[in-house]
């Protein structure tokens, strides 16, 4: 075997497995983010109106729709119990009861609780003391608890506590393969590293977070038009709205862009490549 042919092996070896990070996959995911976010503009994620609020819908949106999880919320939220004190001392009966549209309500309810209890015994029940603490420390505690993976302790850590780390879901990895980026064989981590590091460099100034288009006008399931979010973008709120350092606000708009073209177009069946604003990324359109 020559140079030349070791080279492309390990070229097709790197592909394959997607290590190490190329600048070539830097430059595609800073393009995504600049074509998403001249699209789409600001996206307010997470939607929450306290830390509680975004940390309890992180755990119920797992295996379920959001739709489901603004149901158990909204239960919550009109008993007056969407509070640590309220997680606290409501029997877990009760609280599987409020949050069973949101499925695996008996597992979710005990994680819940579980989570009140970790807080409570680490930092006296207190997020300005768990946020406070080093990104990998409170990632390694959260990854022990019963219940949180690496894309829900990430959720808690980004949109939460307002650290630099970025979430990686399934539409995430969905769009990377298709654009050949990754190889189905990458871990969590990997994708999480190399959007870190892509996403490091070349930072929009934040006063461009401000000028970007917010709404559009859309059709619903019944064929009425209204006014509506571009991508997956919700209504302000509180938690969306919280001030943030340019890197950590990078990471959360880059997330809830990925989500706007997972659920829009790079569906998992019959995906909608002609109307995505990603589509003149695609391999096939080189």
């Amino acid at each position: 075997m020559n140079a030349s042919e070791i080279g492309a092996a390990w070229d097709a070896t790197n592909r394959a497995f997607g290590s190490p990070m190329s600048e070539t996959q830097h430059e595609a995911i800073r393009a995504y983010y600049h074509t998403l976010f001249s699209a789409w503009g600001r996206q307010h994620w997470w939607p929450a109106q306290s830390r509680l609020e975004m940390i309890v819908g992180a755990y119920l949106t797992q295996n379920t729709s959001w739709a489901n999880v603004e149901k158990a919320l909204g239960n919550l939220r009109k008993a007056r119990l969407l509070t640590i004190s309220g997680i606290r001392r409501t029997p877990r009966r009760k609280l599987e009861q409020l949050i069973r549209p949101a499925g695996y309500f008996r597992q979710k309810a005990q994680r819940l609780k579980t989570f009140v209890s970790f807080l409570d015994a680490r930092y006296g029940g207190s997020f300005e003391r768990m946020f406070a603490q080093p990104t990998a420390k409170l990632r390694d505690e959260l990854l022990a608890l019963n219940g949180v993976g690496p894309e829900t302790a990430d959720s808690i850590l980004l949109y939460a506590g307002n650290h630099p780390v970025f979430v990686v879901d399934a539409y995430t990895r969905r769009i990377l393969e298709r654009h050949q980026i990754v190889s189905s064989a990458v871990t969590y981590d990997h994708i999480r590293q190399l959007f870190e590091k892509a996403l490091r460099e070349r930072i929009p100034p934040k006063r461009s977070l401000d000028g970007a288009p917010a709404a559009v006008e859309i059709q619903t399931g019944t064929g009425e038009s209204v006014v509506g979010p571009r991508g997956s973008s919700h209504r302000p709120s509180h938690v969306s709205t919280a001030e943030r350092s340019p890197l950590v606000q990078t990471f959360n708009e880059m997330h809830g862009l990925i989500v706007g073209v997972g659920k829009n177009y790079c569906l998992k069946s019959q995906p909608q490549c002609e109307q995505c604003p990603l589509q003149k990324f695609l391999p096939e359109a080189e």
